[in-house]
Order: structure tokens, then sequence, then C-alpha cells
């Protein structure tokens, strides 16, 4: 099978649609068609199902995917070594990044990389933890932004300490804003929970110390769960970073005993980065590392 063959694949995949990705790479949907067709006979078996809805991947589509991505990760970062060589900085370097990541570090991120590499284009993609893990391990993207707590078996090299902070409405606790809180004083509160792959350090906190909150708000969102408890719901807890520029009316505390998340950056070949990825991986490590 040759490139273009995975690549139609992928575009396949990632799309959902023959017309759709026959416009992205600039084929007839006719040849999309054949191309599948052909991958499917020379593998014997399908990788693609067929409906009035739209193509979705099988069970064996599925499976091959990460496969196909590496062959195409790879073929981009010798199109990548070869522009080096020929002393060129070119290439495309797929970022994954969580939500307050992509908000507060992402615009620095790109414009001062930009700034140096004007030629490398930085694809984002904005997901949870468990997505930006899914991601590195599956290939869609080469480097992941992931709390430490979250990076299970992808390499990580941690970066920032950043405390989680106690937020509650405005005036419920008689302490003032920017005081310490106990976790004995928290087990008093309803609290507006997000779930596991979100806020996954979190969740270790209050298991680690015992504290079992009643909650009927699992968002995911950290903008969402500020307003809800900007609007009395209940407290909650969150990295600095989150809050940081929130223009929220509510009032925040230092947890005791203190405890933070590990931002880090991960790729799952350290040693064999295009040069591309290189250079981002580690202008994003002279910017935030402080562990």
């Amino acid at each position: 099978m040759t490139l273009l063959t995975y690549q139609v694949f992928k575009a396949v995949a990632d799309i959902g649609s023959f017309q759709k990705a026959a416009e992205v790479l600039g084929l007839t949907p006719s040849a999309i068609s054949h191309t599948i067709s052909n991958m499917e006979a020379v593998l014997g078996f399908p990788v693609l199902t067929r409906s009035k809805n739209g193509v979705k991947l099988t069970n064996y589509g599925e499976h091959l995917l990460p496969y196909v991505n590496a062959v195409l990760n790879s073929d981009e970062s010798l199109k990548q070594m070869i522009s080096e060589l020929n002393g060129l900085k070119t290439g495309r370097v797929k970022l994954g990044v969580f939500s307050s990541v992509c908000t507060h570090w992402l615009p620095n991120i790109i414009s001062s990389f930009n700034a140096k590499n004007e030629n490398v284009v930085i694809e984002v993609f904005q997901g949870t933890y468990g997505d930006v893990h899914d991601w590195l391990k599956n290939g869609v993207v080469d480097i992941g932004l992931l709390s430490v707590s979250s990076a299970k078996d992808v390499p990580i090299l941690p970066l920032y300490k950043d405390r989680l902070l106690c937020i509650m409405p405005k005036g419920m606790c008689e302490k003032e804003s920017g005081s310490t809180i106990n976790v004995e004083e928290l087990s008093n509160y309803r609290i507006v929970s997000q779930r596991e792959n979100t806020d996954i350090d979190i969740q270790n906190f209050l298991k680690e110390n015992n504290l079992t909150f009643q909650s009927n708000y699992h968002v995911s969102d950290d903008q969402a769960t500020i307003k809800l408890v900007e609007k009395g719901f209940g407290i909650c807890l969150l990295p600095e970073l989150v809050m940081r520029e929130c223009p929220a009316d509510v009032d925040k505390y230092v947890v005791d005993p203190e405890t933070s998340r590990i931002i880090g950056i991960s790729t799952m070949n350290p040693a064999l980065m295009a040069p591309a990825v290189r250079s981002l991986y580690n202008h994003i490590v002279e910017l935030y590392r402080e562990v």
C-alpha cells in the first residue's frame, strides 16, 4: 500500500465522509472509494462501514488507525529532517492541550514560538486529560500537555506546580478570601465536581484526605464549574491557573494541607522527535519548567 492509501484512510476516518475527504485531499469521491476498496482487498478485511449516515471505522479499522498514524507521523518526521539538513526550519506539529493550558499558556506558546519559527505550523487539539493521553497513544498528536497524575503509561517531564484552591460563593464562609481553609471545614459544604478524567488531581486529593461530598453537578468545563459556584450551588476545588484573571465574583481559599497538580509535557518517543517537534518541545520546556 502507498502513503496516499494511508492518507486517504486517515482522512475518511477523521471526517466520516468520502465526499469531504475528497475535498480535503483534492481527489474525486470515486478515487477515495476506489482507494479504500483496494486497501480492504489487500488487507483481507473491511476497515470502514458505509451507511446513509456516513462512514465509520470497523473494529478492524479502529485497531489499524494508530499504526497508520505512526506511518504518517514518520513520513512527516522524514520530511522535517530533510528540510533541517537543507537548512530550512519547516514542518507541522500537533499539540494536545487541556482547557486551562489552552486559555493561559497557548497564546504565549504559539506567538513566541512562531516569532522564531515562522515556517512551522502548530496544529492544536483541545480536550480533557483523557483525550490528550489517548491522542498521544494513538499518534494523533506529537506533544501533549498533561497533569502528571493523568499521564499513566505515557512518558512525561514535570514542568509546573499549580496549587489547588477552594472556590466558594461570595460571603458563604466567614473567613476572609485569600486565607486558609482546612479539609475538616471543607466537609461541611456541597461540592460542584468535575469528571475524573478532567480533574483527577482533585479526586486524588479528596480520596487521600477521606473527604466524601454530596454533589448533583458533574461537569467537565472549568468555567461552568465556576459559574455554578458563583451562583451558590456549592463549592469547588480548582487549580490556581484556572482562576488566574477569572472575573467571577467568588472567594478563594488556600487549602490546608496544601496540594498541587503538576503539569508536564509528553511525547511518546522523546529520543526520536522530528526537528519541528523537538523545537516546540524544547521551547515549551524553556518557557514553563519550574519543577
